[in-house]
């Protein structure tokens, strides 16, 4: 992962703002962090955070982000990310909820390019009040999750053969490179 902690700290602000909180759950904001990546390299060429992915039965996970995020749940009192989330488990309740400390600000906005901020609207957009089945289902019918299998890697490159990828497997092998 490249992506600078203030930048990953804005983004899960940004999720948490911007989703429907009764819905954002842990499973769930793996998702978004998957959809933001996938898609700005559909359409760019490029993730956000390039963290590596992962085929796991619920869908896609970004490796790193996922380990800090259970590091909140596990070890709050060391992990990195306690000042910005929280993870809430109610009695009889399967999700973990994702509790934001802060809402999201026009400071956090300065960490993003203008595509960047606009592909995490559009994500938030499309994916607000989704359920984490919801979500786990939209992220199942991708290719990037279908031609891979059970804890396998996630090329980013696998993005080219879904139908709405506007750039080539060449051009996304070409930018890895670059960053």
């Amino acid at each position: 992962m490249q992506i600078p902690k203030a930048k990953l700290k804005a983004m899960l602000r940004y999720f948490c703002t911007n989703t429907d909180p009764r819905f954002l759950g842990k499973t769930k904001l793996m998702k978004l962090f998957y959809f933001v990546d996938f898609t700005h390299v559909k359409k760019y060429g490029m993730p956000i955070t390039n963290d590596t992915y992962y085929h796991l039965e619920k869908g896609p996970i970004p490796s790193a982000i996922k380990n800090l995020v259970d590091a909140v749940d596990e070890e709050p009192e060391q992990a990195i990310l306690s000042d910005t989330i929280e993870v809430i488990k109610n009695d009889g309740q399967f999700i973990h909820r994702i509790k934001c400390l802060k809402e999201f600000t026009g400071k956090d906005k300065e960490y993003f390019s203008d595509i960047e901020f606009r592909t995490l609207q559009s994500v938030c957009e499309r994916f607000n009040n989704y359920t984490t089945e919801a979500i786990v289902d939209a992220s199942h019918r991708e290719a990037p999750w279908k031609k891979t299998s059970e804890l396998g890697q996630i090329p980013y490159t696998l993005a080219a053969e879904d139908p709405d990828c506007k750039v080539s497997k060449e051009e996304i092998e070409l930018l890895q490179k670059i960053i």
